[in-house]
């Protein structure tokens, strides 16, 4: 019997269980990095892995690097140039947590959302990133009452689960690259007739920063990491 087919907002349509094959990996990475344990992300990696980094390792969280705005253009920021992972995961997560029904379909602003994503599909996680927006079905309702969303983002910061797996296994990271960010703030929603609201939010974010290239977005964790 032929696998079932499906598609994620305007993505070509891809196969349900490779997806969530991707998406098991992604997380068991970052699972295995939380529990220190280097030699579970090598067997996960093992079948699809991609091109070894260059040589080296860290043995800490890397130090922040100058970083480019982002752009004002379109209805989603642009990314911004940064080898920092919790600079980057700020910056995604207010871009995660903003949007405008009043202008162009869902579909349009997780189009351009994508040039958040890393490129490595070992380690995009891309459902996880458009369960953050709103569902197809409820956006057009959100549209016709002008709803709209901004956020402010108010600090980053490395779980302290990641930071000890870290500390106690700084080889472990060298493969994947992909880290752990839980970034707090609040979102402040808007609509017509001058209706308004906020809310604190939370997420952790996966974030790859390989070295000499700039940080893109792996996906967000199901479960928030303090």
């Amino acid at each position: 019997m032929p696998k079932k087919q499906f598609t994620i907002a305007s993505d070509r349509p891809v196969d349900a269980s490779s997806s969530v094959l991707r998406r098991a990996v992604m997380i068991g990475i970052l699972l295995a990095v939380l529990a220190g344990i280097a030699s579970l992300v090598g067997h996960l990696t093992r079948p699809e892995a991609p091109t070894p980094p260059p040589s080296g390792s860290r043995s800490a969280p890397p130090t922040p690097h100058k970083t480019s705005p982002p752009g004002s253009e379109g209805a989603v920021a642009k990314p911004p140039h940064t080898s920092d992972p919790v600079t980057f995961a700020e910056a995604a997560t207010k871009a995660l947590w903003t949007y405008d029904t009043r202008h162009g379909s869902r579909a349009e602003h997780l189009t351009e959302f994508k040039a958040w994503m890393t490129g490595e599909r070992n380690y995009r996680d891309w459902e996880s990133v458009t369960s953050q927006v709103p569902g197809k079905e409820l956006w057009p309702r959100m549209h016709d009452n002008d709803q709209r969303a901004t956020a402010k983002v108010s600090e980053g910061h490395f779980p302290e689960a990641f930071k000890t797996a870290m500390s106690q296994d700084p080889g472990a990271i060298t493969q994947t690259y992909v880290y752990a960010v839980t970034v707090t703030g609040e979102q402040s929603i808007a609509w017509k007739n001058g209706g308004s609201g906020a809310e604190p939010r939370s997420a952790t974010l996966a974030i790859q920063c390989r070295p000499h290239h700039d940080c893109a977005l792996s996906g967000v964790l199901p479960e928030v990491a303090p």
